[in-house]
């Protein structure tokens, strides 16, 4: 169990790194794309594909790193909470591996022969994230479970971590 939340620990610090730079990006590349267009009235189309997919990206991750935080089922204790907490995460799982994974490497694969417009990148590249996402989130749930086995949830409110 401790080495599964020192492992869970590293995820979600990695994860925190790449949602800052990533948020990071966006600011620096916001504001060139405002200079560009208002200061020299030429609009640079780079930046703004640019900024499109890290906000997809960060957007993404973001609910990797929100869902690795843990649900709350607030109203109840013991093993209905657990029963209920326990059937959160398998569905969790079950969604992120079928829409997220499945769906996000099928999606990965068509696009790998279209580009990007202005970066003219293959939109695959783009898209890798969502399935990338979807493992993060399967990994996160098989955690959560995990611990919630082995919590009692005495009490109302009881936060799992």
């Amino acid at each position: 169990m401790e080495t599964m939340l020192k492992i869970k620990a590293g995820i979600m610090r990695v994860l925190s790194i790449v949602i800052i730079f990533l948020f990071a990006f966006m600011t620096v590349i916001g504001t060139y794309q405002i200079v560009t267009r208002y200061f020299f009235n030429k609009p640079s189309t780079v930046s703004e594909e640019l900024l499109t997919y890290s906000f997809t990206w960060m957007a993404l991750l973001a609910s990797a790193y929100v869902f690795g935080k843990s649900f709350l089922a607030d109203k109840l204790t013991g093993p209905a909470r657990k029963v209920l907490e326990l059937c959160i995460d398998a569905l969790t799982f079950a969604l992120a591996a079928v829409v997220l994974v499945y769906g996000g490497i099928s999606i990965t694969k068509l696009t790998m022969i279209q580009t990007t417009a202005s970066l003219r990148v293959p939109m695959g590249y783009i898209y890798v994230i969502v399935p990338v996402t979807g493992v993060l989130i399967m990994i996160f749930s098989v955690m959560n479970a995990i611990q919630v086995s082995k919590k009692n949830f005495d009490e109302k409110g009881e936060v799992r971590l």
